[in-house]
């Protein structure tokens, strides 16, 4: 269905999405603001690490895939209406942990 995208054409997809479902609506039972989206993002989170509870490896490949990509999209609309350009807040970090230290185990 989809092809290889850019970050930014995956955000407006995302957001799409959201604005299709009412989402966005001040009236909405689902308000999409950042509070909400975070607490989602983290319980989005906790379902990859139900996974792997008591196994070094994921029983369900495809079920994964499913939770990881939640993660992403919660991860996409928080940083989008937070006002924050995801692709280069990865760059920076990246750049910054190229100088960091880390401690050995």
């Amino acid at each position: 269905m989809f092809s290889y995208m850019e970050l930014q054409e995956l955000e407006e997809l995302m957001h799409a999405f959201v604005r299709s479902k009412g989402w966005y609506e001040t009236d909405s039972l689902k308000p999409q603001i950042p509070r909400n989206l975070a607490a989602s993002l983290v319980i989005e989170a906790a379902e990859v690490l139900e996974h792997f509870q008591w196994r070094a490896e994921t029983a369900d490949k495809d079920a994964l895939a499913g939770e990881l990509a939640d993660v992403a999209l919660y991860l996409l609309q928080l940083a989008s209406i937070s006002d924050i350009d995801l692709e280069e807040a990865i760059l920076d970090k990246l750049r910054e942990n190229q100088t960091r230290e880390w401690p050995a185990p």
